[in-house]
């Protein structure tokens, strides 16, 4: 009975076998799992650097400058054209202060 199943598996070791199962986890976690997790990093990494003055843009594509931030609760008070609006730090996507403050390259 044994050898019936030893023949149906192949007779191979169990590491072929599994060889290609441990190729995709490797091409799954270069490609899919390894990104994520960086782009997760450098987004922390912004939201803690953001500072009073930056003219940021918000995820739902509002434009302002930062006027306050209040840690205990963590969001941030942004000057836009209508007037002062409070936002939580995740809402804000991207910080356009450096770049515009970076000289303009003339030919």
């Amino acid at each position: 009975m044994y050898t019936t199943i030893l023949l149906q598996t192949g007779g191979g070791s169990s590491l072929t076998s599994m060889l290609p199962f441990l190729l995709m986890f490797v091409v799954i976690y270069f490609f899919m799992i390894r990104p994520q997790m960086k782009k997760a990093k450098n987004e922390k990494a912004f939201q803690s650097s953001i500072a009073k003055g930056n003219k940021i843009v918000t995820s739902s594509g509002i434009h302002g400058k930062i006027v306050d931030i209040v840690d205990s609760d963590n969001t941030v008070i942004v000057e836009t054209g209508a007037g002062k609006i409070k936002f939580e730090r995740s809402a804000i996507s991207m910080d356009l202060s450096k770049k515009y403050s970076a000289p303009a390259d003339k030919k």
